[in-house]
């Protein structure tokens, strides 16, 4: 069994304040939960900027009749082979389409293929969210 521990923490009212309205919308059931996934997140983005391995999503929206972009995505796709794990296409409207990647490998890795797909011309917007393999995370 886990050995919790317990200490205090002072904050000015109005932060506080502040936090208990964000702990009611996210719908945590104690400071306690909310706090610690706070935590996580920090401990989550160390993990990145370690270059550790780490998993993530990158999902982008591009307007398919752009000239060659369907095959410019898909040759930077080929190129990253080995770091993307799973894909999923989805048509939006007659235009437009989404993709949603499942990566995997070093922060500095991942965010080299987000950046290539996000960057080209014809991507509308893109967005890379990386988290952990949750080894190591408590």
């Amino acid at each position: 069994m886990k050995k919790l521990v317990r200490f205090g923490v002072s904050l000015d009212h109005h932060l506080l304040d502040d936090f208990d309205r964000h702990i009611q919308r996210r719908k945590y059931m104690t400071r306690s939960e909310a706090l610690r996934d706070l935590i996580r997140e920090t401990l989550v983005g160390e993990e990145w900027g370690e270059n550790r391995e780490t998993v993530g999503t990158i999902t982008f929206v591009y307007d398919h009749h752009v000239r060659d972009l369907t095959s410019k995505l898909t040759d930077i796709q080929h190129d990253y082979h080995g770091k993307i794990l799973s894909g999923m296409h989805v048509h939006l409207d007659h235009d437009h389409c989404l993709e949603v990647l499942v990566v995997k490998g070093k922060g500095s890795e991942i965010r080299k293929v987000a950046d290539a797909l996000i960057s080209v011309k014809g991507v509308k917007h893109g967005k890379l969210t990386m988290t952990t393999t949750g080894k190591g995370l408590n």
